[in-house]
């Protein structure tokens, strides 16, 4: 090779490494700005959703600390956050009230709102499955009017509804309650019916075809497939009954049948200015929901996402 040659190729290579080192650093400056920007993004809404956590954490938190605190220590000023020393005798004394039998009402708010979640769920995803795989005249048109009920206010039935169960003499028990339910509710419906027309064909045509019948294929089938769906249905219907006070304030009027809701109004008009203890008592009565939540976190977040993705 001629040493020529060499030396000339060699100042060419020096200056087109000297100019292709700045051009990547000028295209490179765009990428890192992009990336500064989406973390500065990022950061800003990370923290706007943990100080909106925090804003509806706060009443929890009070409701919490308060009832660590005797009586004239709940408004007292400044705020004192931490109770010095804290006072957990408020929620034994909460128990141990005899007009405020704690275990009675959590049994009855547990039997009241599990047997209302199990009814919602069975007949929400039947009716469901009904109305998204089977083919009966008038289909749609059932579909269109059980949709239409959303429209009608709750108050508009809750009248024809009470009338109906006086006439059975059904008053005073939780069977007004619980067996409307039974009959599906609405929005779930239409949830579930979304979520079972998102399921492919094929996998009920193949069960067909293996000689299943349509009972099988709902109970083996489809129903595993939308557990997700099932898990976000039960969660929010046990916790719309657990917090449900004007049913059971309409129709029971033996205080051995209230759910910890009535409990939790009848011991405020009883201790009224006994702050510590009603928050005590309002602490025990939303701890369940709080479990109920933490137990379900996963299934709950996991079956949101998928009700809002294929629904």
């Amino acid at each position: 090779m001629n040493p020529r040659s060499e030396r000339s190729s060699a100042p060419e290579d020096a200056s087109t490494a000297d100019v292709a080192g700045p051009a990547k650093s000028i295209l490179g400056r765009p990428a890192v700005r992009r990336k500064l920007r989406a973390q500065a993004s990022s950061a800003w809404r990370h923290a706007l959703l943990i100080g909106v956590a925090l804003a509806f954490m706060l009443p929890f938190v009070w409701m919490v600390i308060s009832a660590l605190k005797p009586n004239d220590m709940v408004f007292s000023q400044p705020i004192q956050w931490w109770p010095s020393p804290p006072r957990w005798s408020n929620f034994q004394e909460v128990i141990n009230y005899p007009r405020f039998p704690f275990f009675r009402l959590l049994w009855n708010s547990i039997f009241f709102a599990g047997t209302v979640t199990l009814g919602t769920v069975v007949s929400c995803a039947a009716v469901a499955y009904g109305f998204a795989r089977l083919r009966f005249p008038g289909r749609d048109l059932l579909f269109s009017i059980t949709v239409g009920t959303l429209m009608i206010p709750t108050i508009v039935t809750f009248i024809p509804t009470f009338i109906l169960f006086k006439a059975l003499g059904q008053l005073g028990t939780y069977v007004p309650l619980i067996v409307p339910k039974f009959f599906g509710d609405a929005f779930f419906i239409f949830m579930m019916r979304q979520f079972y027309l998102s399921l492919p064909m094929e996998l009920a045509d193949a069960a067909r075809v293996d000689g299943a019948n349509e009972f099988r294929i709902f109970w083996q089938i489809m129903l595993p497939l939308v557990r997700p769906a099932l898990l976000v249905m039960a969660v929010f219907m046990f916790l719309w009954t657990w917090n449900d006070f004007f049913g059971p304030l309409v129709y029971l009027s033996d205080t051995s049948q209230f759910p910890l809701t009535l409990g939790l109004y009848a011991f405020r008009a009883q201790r009224d200015t006994y702050w510590g203890l009603l928050m005590a008592a309002a602490t025990l009565t939303t701890l369940p929901l709080v479990l109920v939540f933490f137990v379900g976190q996963r299934y709950f977040v996991e079956g949101v996402k998928l009700t809002g993705t294929k629904g």
